[in-house]
C-alpha cells in the first residue's frame, strides 16, 4: 500500500493538469475527480481514545492546489477520527496524498491504491466493487495516467459478447511516453491563446482571484505551449505568486521539466 501511495505522489502532476485543463472547458469532461489522503488525529485527541484508528484514508473532491497544498472537500465520514468530519473544507500538504483519479467517458484514470485493493478481491468482489462506482476501472494490474489518445494511441475495445472467448494482451501504459507528450489541449489552444494576448497585451500580466498569472497556472499545469506563449508576450519568468513559488518553482514542484527548462532558458531564476 506504501509503494501504491509513492506511485500516486509521484503521478499526482497527470491529475492535477487535467483539473487544470477542466477548468477551461466550455463543456465539462470530468465525470469525476478526486484524491486520496492519509489522515491522523493530533496526540492530544489521540490521548483520549488509545484504542482509536490512528490513521484514516479518505477521499476529497473539488480539488485545489496551489504548488504547495493540496485543498478539497471531504467525502468520507471517519471512523473513528475526531479531527475532521464529512463536509469538512481541508488544506493537506503533498505528503498525505495517497491516491488520485479521475474519469473520462467512465473510464478510470489513476487509482493506485484502488487497483491494488481490487487485485484482493475475488471477481465477484470485484465486480460489486466496480457496479457500486459505476465506471470502469479495467484490469488489475494495469494503472492508465491518461486516456490513449493523449499519446497518440487507440482506446480499447469495449467488451462485446465474445470477450469471454478471447483473452486479448491488455500491456500497461507507457509512462515515459506519457511524460514526453502535452495535454491536447495545451496544443489546440496555443495559436487562439496567442492571438489573445496580441490583442489584449495586458492580460499577460493579469493575475486571477488568487492571485496567479497566466504563466503560473500553465507552470503548474505542465503546459510548454502555453509557457512559451505567455514569455513570448513578455510574462516575468520570476515573478512569485502569493505563496512566494515562481513559475519554475511551481513547475519543478511536480516534476514538470520541460517546462522548466524553457523557463531558465528565458531567465528564471533556480
Amino acid at each position: 500500500m506504501n509503494e501504491a501511495a509513492a506511485k500516486a505522489r509521484k503521478t499526482f502532476r497527470y491529475f492535477w493538469r487535467e483539473m487544470s485543463w477542466e477548468s477551461r472547458r466550455i463543456i465539462p469532461g470530468l465525470e469525476l475527480a478526486a484524491v486520496k489522503a492519509t489522515f491522523t488525529d493530533p496526540p492530544e485527541v489521540r490521548a483520549e481514545d488509545p484504542d482509536a484508528l490512528e490513521c484514516e484514508h479518505m477521499w476529497l473532491m473539488d480539488v485545489r492546489f496551489d504548488g504547495r497544498k493540496v485543498e478539497g472537500t471531504l467525502i468520507n465520514s471517519p471512523t473513528s477520527l475526531k479531527s475532521v468530519s464529512e463536509g469538512d473544507r481541508v488544506r493537506i500538504p503533498g505528503r498525505q496524498l495517497c491516491d488520485w483519479m479521475y474519469v473520462i467517458t467512465g473510464e478510470v484514470y489513476g487509482g493506485f491504491t484502488v487497483d491494488l485493493m481490487r487485485s484482493r478481491m475475488s471477481s465477484s468482489e470485484r465486480k460489486q466493487h466496480d457496479d457500486a462506482w459505476g465506471f470502469n476501472f479495467g484490469d488489475v494490474g494495469v494503472v492508465n495516467l491518461v486516456p490513449p489518445e493523449y499519446i497518440g494511441e487507440t482506446a480499447t475495445k469495449k467488451k462485446g459478447l465474445f470477450a469471454r472467448f478471447s483473452h486479448p494482451e491488455v500491456k500497461p501504459q507507457d509512462y515515459a511516453k506519457v511524460a514526453e507528450g502535452e495535454h491536447p489541449m495545451s496544443v489546440n489552444m496555443r495559436d487562439s491563446f496567442s492571438e489573445t494576448l496580441t490583442e489584449n497585451p495586458e492580460l499577460v500580466h493579469e493575475a486571477d482571484d488568487n492571485g496567479y498569472t497566466f504563466l503560473h497556472q500553465l507552470a503548474l499545469a505542465g503546459s510548454l505551449d502555453g509557457v512559451d506563449v505567455c514569455l513570448e508576450h513578455g510574462a516575468d519568468p520570476n515573478q512569485a505568486a502569493p505563496n512566494g513559488m515562481t513559475p519554475y518553482t511551481l513547475a519543478k514542484c511536480l516534476g514538470w521539466k520541460r517546462v522548466m527548462a524553457r523557463l531558465k532558458d528565458a531567465g528564471a531564476d533556480g
